[in-house]
């Protein structure tokens, strides 16, 4: 560790420069850490201006963690309509659960606690101790890559065990623990806003004579990844069901896959694309729709594209009208057209919904 390093010169610069540009949003006007970690688990793959309102809503809902706790899973999952990434959703009340079994209802202080919860990983676990306490846990995220990565011009990628132990050690070099918590939010909040992925503007940055990716000639090369993920198509075939022109059929989905735990049309889904003459030949369409049900069908929407985490979801809708009801039917859920806006769905769902609605 050199000089620069121990007297925490790069600190002072993102606080410094933090203290002008900041922008002003409700989860920094608190230490409280209930709200602390309901604003970082939004935030996780939502940018600030769609996560706020639904932070918003959501403390508004449930503003402490004990509330949180006592809520049904589908309360916390229709609040959370339209984010995404249900996981954190049910992993944030799987946690509020924890809280109170655990800790008699008092978000724990201890760093190694805070990472016991579920969906609690090292990043959340050191901007919750940081901010709420001002231990000294350095926060690293995509913004934190990137920062560091060009202001060392890192080489090592940072999707490897040894990137990720060496941004660890960078990320703990240029920390000044005394003000752990304003210089995590300080160096993400310069990510966020002036170390930006395109087109950084190096020449109103007050670390551009220290960084040496801006001295190489080409910062944006940095932060270095090793690894493209995959991604797979499905192809998903919805049945948005009338009956007798009142009812309507939902499923909940339980299995380990996406949106557990929500609500979603009858579907089939197949290995490749497939037109209704083909989709007729499935087993699973045989099941739904015997000769005895008279379904009329009506194509109403394709080729949906959704993309997802490593996947791509080409959808399809048909509108079903039918006289009998099958009993494969009778295994979901029958509610009146009336009730659909009380199921939590997921986004491909509701957007659907909007437009037929």
């Amino acid at each position: 560790m050199n000089k620069e390093d121990k007297t925490f010169e790069k600190s002072a610069v993102f606080i410094d420069w933090y203290a002008q540009n900041l922008r002003k949003l409700p989860w920094r006007e608190t230490k409280d850490p209930y709200f602390i970690w309901i604003s970082e688990i939004i935030l996780q793959q939502t940018r600030v201006i769609q996560g706020m309102k639904y932070y918003i809503r959501f403390i508004k809902c449930f503003p402490n963690v004990e509330i949180l706790a006592k809520a049904s899973r589908e309360e916390v999952l229709k609040l959370w309509q339209g984010l995404g990434y249900y996981s954190r959703a049910r992993n944030l009340h799987e946690a509020a659960k924890e809280i109170m079994t655990r800790f008699g209802g008092r978000f724990p202080q201890k760093y190694e606690d805070i990472l016991s919860l579920k969906g609690i990983g090292c990043y959340t676990a050191a901007a919750i101790a940081s901010i709420a306490w001002n231990q000294p846990y350095p926060v690293i995220d995509g913004n934190v890559f990137r920062v560091l990565g060009r202001l060392f011009a890192v080489e090592t990628p940072t999707d490897t065990a040894e990137g990720k132990k060496l941004y660890s050690e960078l990320a703990h070099r240029i920390m000044n623990p005394e003000q752990a918590g304003l210089h995590n939010q300080a160096v993400m909040e310069f990510g966020a806003l002036q170390c930006v992925p395109q087109n950084p503007d190096c020449s109103r940055c007050p670390l551009q004579h220290q960084c040496r990716g801006y001295a190489g000639g080409k910062p944006q090369q940095y932060p270095v990844r090793h690894r493209k993920a995959k991604t797979r198509d499905r192809y998903f075939h919805f049945m948005y069901i009338t009956y007798n022109n009142v009812y309507t059929y939902l499923c909940r989905r339980n299995e380990k896959d996406i949106w557990n735990g929500l609500f979603e049309f009858p579907m089939i889904e197949t290995a490749q694309p497939a037109d209704f003459d083909e989709l007729k030949e499935t087993d699973e369409f045989k099941r739904l729709f015997p000769p005895d049900s008279h379904a009329v069908f009506t194509l109403d929407k394709s080729g949906v594209r959704h993309i997802l985490t490593h996947q791509v979801l080409h959808a399809t809708f048909y509108r079903v009208e039918i006289r009998m009801e099958s009993e494969a039917l009778k295994d979901c859920l029958r509610i009146s057209l009336q009730e659909m806006s009380d199921y939590p769905v997921p986004r491909l769902i509701h957007r659907y919904l909007s437009d037929v609605m």
